[in-house]
Order: structure tokens, then sequence, then C-alpha cells
């Protein structure tokens, strides 16, 4: 049984995630070493895992997302959730 599931998915930010990074021209293992580079370490992997909504994202890993890819956390979770 899944803990995190939203309307089947672990995540609401990996879809945008994906298009910006794919945007960006970065490959996965790309947008990953930005991430280390931020202080956030995760591998190829976790980053398909996210984009595919397998996987939960942390606060801190969102943060460090919207910086990386240069967009508002606002905007990767617009869609979603209504104040």
């Amino acid at each position: 049984m899944k803990i995190y599931d939203y309307n089947g998915t672990a995540n609401i930010c990996g879809r945008k995630i994906r298009e910006v990074r794919e945007r960006k021209n970065f490959s996965q293992e790309q947008f990953a070493a930005k991430l280390q580079v931020e202080g956030v370490n995760l591998t190829q992997k976790a980053i398909s895992r996210i984009e595919t909504g397998k996987r939960v994202v942390a606060d801190y890993e969102l943060l460090a997302a919207s910086r990386v890819l240069g967009v508002t956390l606002d905007w990767l979770l617009s869609g979603i959730i209504s104040v």
C-alpha cells in the first residue's frame, strides 16, 4: 500500500519539473548534478521517479529544483492547489 497517493501519483510537481528540464535541454543526469551543487543529493534514477510521480519530493528538494530550473515554487505547484 502506498502511503502517499494524490490521484495516483506521489507528487504533483513531477510533470512540470520534466517539462522545464526538457525545455532547458538538461538530461536527468545533468539536472541531478546541478541539484547536487545546490546541496541536494539526488541520482538520475531519483529524478526519473520524481518525474513519473513514483517518488515523493521533499520541500528542500522542491526549493532546489525551482532554483536550478529558474521557476517559482508557485509555478511548480500551480494548477493543482487552490488557496
